[in-house]
């Protein structure tokens, strides 16, 4: 079970092995997905609509997104930023699990609530989000700009991306569209665990006899349940912040259809809602619900196996 567990035979991991297991179950996850990210950036950062009828756009579905960028740009196009994204992954992870993990402990130490209830999973899962994507977001900058770049490309290496881009906008440009990932995230991370937590719970109770017999099954599924449901709430704010993200980096966006200038998270609103309708604030979710469902089942399936892994080895060592 994910977050702190009271129960005598609970996990008894050590903090600096959930760390590792976090890391890991997002390093292996960014592995598996990274396709679908890219066609996913590059639908929220395409201003004409996603459709054939539109002789404009460049894009109009995943496999036919997927072919041009394969003929265009050839396959490793499909894991450009994947250095900045692993680093991404891997952080995040560290930071998200422990924080969690500690987080629970805290409330079940600190307060009356259980801390395997759903509002305690989606505050605590919230807060740690937040902590992680204040960690890591200079480098989720990073990882966007090397996925939206098309040919030629703006930035040859990670060095020579945060070398112009600081040099060229600031260092505040590590941070540009922080305000709506965090008010993203919070949500978006509340609902996975407290969503995993509650299909757990409701998977065990439909199908008992299968609870412990299958339970790396039970993981990846519930977790991937957990995934499309959290996306598909919070998918409008992860636009916004795909937009805000790219601002000051449009020359290299000429290549892919229109190009516009937001002022902040309310005037990106404004502008999509006006411009592009409110399919617009739906562009790439098809792609998204994909990669959440993948992301999201292997995060707390390979988080899980790891813990379980680390706990085992921590029994045998005491029984010695």
């Amino acid at each position: 079970m994910v977050g702190y567990d009271p129960k005598p035979d609970g996990r008894n991991n050590t903090k600096f092995q959930v760390a590792v297991a976090g890391s890991v179950s997002g390093l292996v996850t960014r592995a598996l997905i990274s396709p679908f990210d890219v066609i996913k950036i590059r639908f929220q950062l395409q201003h004409e609509r996603l459709s054939r009828s539109d002789p404009n756009a460049k894009y109009h579905g995943i496999l036919q997104a997927s072919r041009q960028i394969l003929q265009e740009e050839g396959p490793t196009a499909f894991w450009k930023g994947h250095v900045p994204a692993q680093i991404l992954s891997i952080g995040y992870g560290a930071v998200q699990f422990l924080s969690f993990e500690m987080l629970t402990e805290l409330v079940h130490r600190g307060s009356v609530y259980d801390a395997q209830e759903f509002s305690v999973h989606f505050v605590c899962g919230g807060l740690a989000a937040c902590m992680a994507t204040l960690t890591v977001h200079p480098v989720d900058v990073l990882r966007t700009r090397f996925a939206a770049q098309g040919e030629p490309k703006v930035y040859n290496t990670l060095r020579h991306a945060v070398g112009t881009m600081y040099r060229s906008e600031g260092p505040q440009v590590f941070y540009k569209g922080l305000a709506p990932t965090l008010i993203a995230i919070f949500p978006y991370a509340g609902l996975q665990f407290s969503c995993y937590s509650s299909l757990k719970h409701l998977y065990k109770w439909a199908i008992p006899a299968e609870g412990k017999k299958n339970e790396n099954l039970q993981n990846l599924l519930c977790g991937s349940g957990a995934g499309v449901i959290s996306k598909t709430l919070t998918y409008p704010l992860d636009l916004f912040k795909k937009r805000l993200q790219v601002g000051g980096f449009e020359h290299a966006r000429a290549a892919f259809g229109q190009v516009r200038k937001y002022k902040g998270l309310m005037d990106c609103a404004k502008q999509v809602l006006q411009k592009e309708g409110a399919l617009g604030f739906f562009k790439g979710l098809s792609p998204s619900l994909l990669k959440a469902a993948l992301s999201t089942g292997f995060m707390f399936f390979s988080y899980e196996f790891f813990c379980n892994v680390f706990h085992c080895m921590n029994r045998t060592a005491s029984q010695r």
